[in-house]
């Protein structure tokens, strides 16, 4: 079979600079062949205008008919980015059965900021036995809370083990507000009400970003006349129906990532490596061992919050080409710092917004001191107005002075306090800060080329003119200050790389003195004790800018660093080649001697027999699996069950207290005929 008579496959990768895109096909090969593959700017006010881009450019260059295209798989880091910056839609959290203490566990109340919560008594014991369902509280709150929250969360205490009141909860909800809501018993089966709570307060924060992806997708796919299924990579890697992931968003944290790895993989043929993605806002580092990623059993942790959602076990820095570019404050010769918060490289506003960014830059340097506001200009994202719903006064009052066309931060704040009220505005996903980036310094550098360099050459001069402990600017010329950030961005990428590795042999770095060794070693800091540190695999470098930002990274990390050719297109490539893999989970407790209580799925049943609590458990998951597999969008699923018991041996007699069945569905997704 030929590539032009075998079906093709389009992969598209929305990340957080550049959404980029692949046509791959079967044919050609063990792994088939990349036949074309294009990148465009990720349009955050519009998300199809950077689809377009990039999959008509593909398409151009492949010279193919669209509708021989059976397969679009889509991964994108919008919702990574979106934890790791702190943004996403207002949400409202309802609690049932819990009580104002429980925020201040697994870093709730952190997650929740300013949202409003509501507790509501109810809730269930541990063997689904419930208590007294109260939702007048609820119901008088509605009205106003549905005019300001794009969305709801509702986790009820024990809810994995009975969902009656999230679910009635949940309907009255959706009965007077219409707007989306997510119940927690959806999400995960775990226990650990405060942690559950979070992970469904995250992916009602989510869903307006994802479903707006994807209806931006689906638009353009129809407009295109390419009538193919629309599937997504989740965050282990799997791919599920678009459908799917509009409601469970969170499951999509880190797929761009789990993308990558499976296109690493595929690239290099690699089974053990480590993999380092550096995209604009992140890098993302996890460790391939025998040809598979880890999975994390503890669940994704990704701005900082530890989350139930099941995925590649990797650890996610605020570290990329379009990384904020900071000064260490009051050292005597401070060190550059970079990120976690992604800033527009000015290069990119310059190229967007002409003379409205180079005049105000040029006025700045001119000015006879350098100011802590030089470089830094404010946009809005152009997102729809509804989503600054629940503004305090000063955020609307800020908001309003704000437009389409970048406003120089030192005019448009009057106050150090509206710098933390713009910080907010940002943090809700209405405004973007364009400043000096990695991005910016390689443009000075003539190391990159896409976009405006004379505007990053004037940011990169402001930058330069910011003064140590000394009162001495920090560099003498703009090309002096380029090279000691891109510098910066090598050493750090070995410094997390090596971090991760300490991490997956039982070490958390960032917590213990590894964290200072890999510093002394990475940097060869003279001392009397001498330091080296290597790793036992290779490194995989995805990213556009893996071969630039990657190429001094082998005598850091004791190792080679392969760069695949189409390294640029890896998340791309990974989200056409895996595979749809869901489950379903089901409990058998004994609340009473001689009573096994099934909980699978929504339902809660009660058996006299041991096995047959067991048999209807598995029944029950095979069931649910089997339509978890259909909705996530493959029609050949193969389904494994496995159980586990816990049990207890008193006076030589098996005492039955405990088993877990899970069913895990497996299979290529659908293609259209």
């Amino acid at each position: 079979m030929t590539a032009k008579s075998s079906p093709l496959f389009l992969g598209i990768d929305t990340g957080g600079t550049y959404t980029d895109a692949v046509l791959w096909s079967e044919a050609g090969g063990a792994n088939g062949k990349v036949l074309a593959k294009a990148k465009a700017l990720t349009t955050r006010h519009d998300l199809v205008v950077g689809i377009s881009g990039a999959v008509d450019a593909v398409l151009q260059k492949a010279a193919t008919d669209p509708a021989a295209i059976k397969l679009v798989s889509m991964s994108t880091t919008l919702a990574t980015n979106a934890l790791v910056e702190g943004q996403g839609g207002r949400v409202a959290l309802v609690m049932i059965g819990f009580s104002e203490g429980d925020l201040a566990r697994d870093g709730l109340k952190a997650a929740l900021g300013t949202d409003p919560v509501v507790f509501c008594p109810g809730g269930h014991d541990v063997h689904g036995n419930a208590a007294k369902l109260d939702l007048s509280g609820l119901e008088a709150a509605l009205p106003e809370l549905g005019a300001s929250v794009s969305g709801f969360a509702v986790c009820a205490y024990f809810a994995t083990r009975n969902p009656a009141h999230e679910l009635s909860a949940r309907n009255l909800i959706r009965g007077i507000t219409g707007l989306p809501v997510t119940a927690s018993h959806e999400l995960s089966a775990k226990l650990g009400g405060p942690r559950r709570a979070l992970t469904t307060l995250l992916n009602a924060r989510l869903i307006s970003m994802i479903d707006r992806l994807v209806a931006a997708t689906e638009g353009f796919l129809a407009a295109r006349g390419i009538a193919a299924p629309l599937m997504v990579v989740r965050g282990d890697g799997a791919l599920v129906s678009a459908a799917f992931a509009r409601q469970r968003p969170i499951e999509t944290i880190l797929s761009g990532p789990a993308a990558s790895l499976v296109g690493a993989r595929h690239m290099t043929g690699l089974d053990n490596a480590v993999v380092s993605d550096i995209g604009g806002t992140t890098t993302d580092v996890a460790v391939l061992d025998r040809g598979r990623p880890r999975l994390d059993p503890e669940g994704a942790t990704v701005g900082g919050f530890r989350t139930m959602v099941e995925a590649v076990a990797m650890r996610t820095f605020g570290l990329g080409g379009d990384s904020e570019v900071t000064l260490e404050d009051g050292a005597l010769n401070p060190r550059i710092l970079l990120g976690p918060r992604r800033l527009v490289p000015l290069a990119l506003a310059g190229m967007m917004h002409g003379e409205a960014v180079t005049v105000e830059l040029e006025r700045q340097i001119r000015a006879a001191n350098p100011s802590r506001m030089d470089g830094r200009l404010a946009v809005r994202t152009g997102v729809p107005e509804r989503l600054a719903a629940g503004l305090t006064g000063a955020e609307a009052k800020l908001y309003e002075l704000i437009g389409l066309t970048p406003l120089p931060v030192d005019r448009l704040l009057t106050s150090n306090a509206q710098n933390a009220t713009l910080n907010r505005l940002v943090s809700r996903g209405l405004v973007h800060v364009a400043g000096f980036t990695p991005s910016d310094a390689a443009h000075v550098l003539g190391k990159q080329a896409n976009w405006d360099a004379a505007t990053a050459r004037l940011g990169a001069e402001l930058f330069a003119r910011k003064r140590d402990g000394r009162g001495q600017a920090i560099a003498a010329t703009p090309e002096a200050i380029s090279e000691r950030v891109l510098t910066t961005l090598t050493r750090l990428s070995a410094e997390v790389i090596l971090e991760t590795a300490f991490a997956e042999d039982g070490l958390d770095g960032a917590a213990t003195v590894a964290h200072a060794l890999v510093q002394r070693a990475v940097d060869a800091h003279p001392g009397i004790a001498r330091l080296s540190v290597a790793l036992d695999r290779p490194v995989i470098g995805l990213g556009a800018s893996a071969p630039l930002h990657y190429a001094g990274l082998p005598p850091l990390v004791g190792h080679d660093c392969l760069v695949p050719e189409d390294t640029d297109v890896a998340n791309a490539l990974g989200a056409v080649v895996g595979q749809v893999r869901v489950s379903a989970e089901a409990r058998v407790s004994q609340p009473q001697e001689g009573l096994f209580r099934v909980a699978s799925g929504e339902t809660v049943r009660d058996f006299l027999d041991e096995a047959a609590a067991i048999a209807a458990a598995e029944t029950d998951v095979r069931a649910i699996a089997a339509g978890r597999a259909r909705d996530a969008g493959t029609d050949s699923a193969e389904i494994e069950i496995a159980s586990e018991f816990r049990v207890s041996t008193v006076e030589g007699q098996r005492m039955f207290i405990e088993a877990h069945v899970v069913a895990v569905a497996s299979g290529r997704p659908r293609i259209a005929v």
